[in-house]
């Protein structure tokens, strides 16, 4: 006789729930943290995340209600370990005893041991190997496809909690709109008639190179007659400067130290959003904005949004398909029927 869900079996008054990486990955757990909280209404959840994550349990503190900062792991390359915050981190999770430790960072093959020391009363999580299910321990073999939001929620149904929605969310709040408005960058921006371009990513090898986004950039402001902005993060100032250069059209530099709140309420009102696969392409998912994501390196199928129509993914390592990328902009921005899309031979899209 199988086991009920662990869900089920438990009296779950608290849960710590281990991911700790960047953005993108981040708002890819969120159908799995709706759902959890969904489901446990009442428990109380702490996320145990890198440092700059503290601001993503606060604008989802729907689903969060409190946060810790992870020091850090000798195997994990997201960050460089504290060495020195090591005991008292692990020391005061254990003291918190938590009913459940959840494990949402990959395939457990180093993160079960981390999530393993939390001291929670129960585990649960993918694991590298076969699956582990006894009265404490639950752990399902990982997914080797799949998109990565559904594999997160796929985890937490099968524990037990119903789907609440495979969408993504990014709230922006008031303060938000408050600091993008302070910034002036916004300043003479028309909702709805301007385009956001972001030229940059985490890592090198997945930019598209700037000479293509700008020429993407002129050939849509020339054609829909819309403005263009430049997005980025401080440290991507120069590739936005570099990107400007290359362009006919007037662009506004947004690569300044605004927070990511900030430029979502940017994002919010533009009109698409043409970037590489990094974390923007996910904030654009929770806003429902309309958007091209080029694909250098990563797998596609796992990290593409997964409204199809209203996120066009293209795959171009060797930065040689600029005519794709505009084909579907230029779809994206008329509002083509994606079934004419179809019938015109631009689907699949990869």
């Amino acid at each position: 006789m199988s086991r009920r869900p662990l869900f089920h079996r438990l009296d779950i008054a608290s849960v710590v729930v281990f991911r700790a990486l960047h953005l993108g990955d981040m708002l890819c757990a969120v159908p799995a943290l709706r759902a959890l909280r969904t489901a446990l209404p009442k428990a109380r959840i702490t996320l145990v995340g890198l440092p700059w994550a503290r601001q993503f349990a606060r604008r989802f503190h729907h689903y969060i209600d409190d946060f810790v900062p992870f020091p850090g792991h000798p195997l994990l390359p997201e960050q460089e370990t504290r060495h020195e915050e090591l005991t008292p981190f692990y020391a005061g999770l254990c003291a918190r005893r938590f009913t459940l430790a959840l494990q949402l960072h990959g395939n457990g093959a180093v993160t079960n041991e981390i999530v393993a020391g939390f001291g929670a009363q129960a585990m649960a999580g993918y694991c590298a190997g076969k699956a582990v299910d006894t009265e404490r321990t639950v752990l399902f073999p990982y997914p080797e496809v799949g998109a990565e939001p559904d594999r997160l929620l796929r985890l937490v149904e099968r524990l037990g909690a119903s789907a609440a929605g495979d969408y993504l969310e990014f709230p922006v709040a008031p303060e938000d709109r408050q600091e993008l408005e302070a910034s002036g960058i916004a300043a003479g921006l028309e909702p709805g008639n301007y385009i956001c371009v972001h030229p940059g990513a985490r890592k090198r090898d997945k930019r598209w190179p700037p000479q293509r986004f700008a020429e993407v950039a002129d050939r849509l402001a020339a054609e829909f007659g819309v403005g263009v902005v430049l997005t980025g993060s401080p440290d991507e100032a120069e590739l936005v400067r570099e990107t400007a250069s290359h362009m006919q059209a007037r662009a506004i530099n947004a690569a300044a130290p605004i927070s990511i709140g900030a430029m979502a309420a940017l994002m919010k009102n533009a009109r698409l959003l043409v970037c590489n696969d990094t974390g923007v392409s996910h904030i654009a998912a929770g806003l429902r904005l309309k958007s091209v994501v080029i694909f250098s390196r990563t797998d596609i199928a796992r990290w593409a949004p997964l409204d199809r129509d209203k996120h066009r993914c293209i795959w171009d390592p060797d930065a040689q398909r600029t005519g794709a990328v505009l084909q579907h902009a230029r779809a994206l921005l008329a509002g083509t029927d994606p079934n004419r899309q179809r019938r015109a031979g631009l689907w699949p899209y990869f």
